[in-house]
């Protein structure tokens, strides 16, 4: 039976009610978005779509001063992070919202969004209607995400994205059609020898020169040394 709680050096998240476990892949985008936007002053905000069990409101809050607002829309993972938020020390500065995030009432724009979206859209579907959500496009479609961003984004803004390595193309390709830019890709792989099975994407409305690197979770029995740096200020035995 997996464990129904893994714990962090300042939080724990519980998630054995949640549709979306905590795995490596959410725990690598939530320390790699904390090093790109842990400047942001006390008066910025940060918008998680999708935000699951509050993993990456919590990795976040835990290196920045902004303020964060989630929007979930399943009863059962909203649940569960109100339990992990009120738990942790970072209480006061998130926000979660049990709602469709299309159909949100937005009274601000964000300096920073970010979201691990649904993954397989078109892929065979799971009996479970929160996985369907959870995994598929039943919830929330890529350009509907897209379009969402384009219109809460600042201008001056970042939004971070995770999504399996087989949906780089298509992304590109919505991009392509919105006033949006790719301007960094890391592939994540899962040993030196394996391709890679994630993206995170950074982007906003600034046109640049995209830039690529790769990261490797692990080398032999151990952790890389880039996934040790990423991790160390979460995981208990780094």
């Amino acid at each position: 039976m997996p464990n129904p709680y893994f714990r962090f050096k300042q939080f724990t998240i519980n998630h054995d009610q949640c549709s979306m476990k905590v795995t490596t892949d959410s725990c690598l985008f939530g320390s790699w978005v904390a090093g790109h936007i842990r400047n942001l002053d006390a008066d910025k905000n940060i918008l998680d779509i999708g935000s699951g069990s509050g993993l990456l409101s919590l990795m976040i809050a835990q290196q920045t001063q902004a303020l964060i607002e989630g929007v979930e829309i399943q009863k059962d993972d909203y649940g569960q992070s109100i339990y992990n938020i009120s738990n942790s020390p970072f209480a006061n500065r998130i926000t979660i919202h049990q709602a469709n995030a299309l159909q949100f009432n937005y009274t601000k724009k964000y300096h920073a969004i970010i979201s691990n979206p649904p993954f397989y859209e078109n892929d065979l579907k799971s009996a479970a209607t929160g996985k369907n959500i959870a995994h598929h496009d039943e919830g929330l479609k890529l350009p509907e995400l897209l379009n969402l961003i384009g219109r809460q984004l600042t201008v001056d803004g970042a939004f971070f994205l995770l999504l399996p390595q087989k949906r780089l193309a298509d992304l590109q390709q919505f991009i392509a059609k919105r006033q949006l830019f790719v301007n960094e890709i890391v592939s994540v792989h899962q040993t030196p020898h394996h391709d890679a099975f994630r993206i995170m994407l950074r982007g906003s409305f600034l046109e640049s020169r995209s830039e690529v690197y790769k990261i490797v979770i692990k080398e032999g029995t151990d952790y890389s040394a880039d996934f040790t740096r990423l991790l160390k200020d979460y995981y208990l035995y780094l």
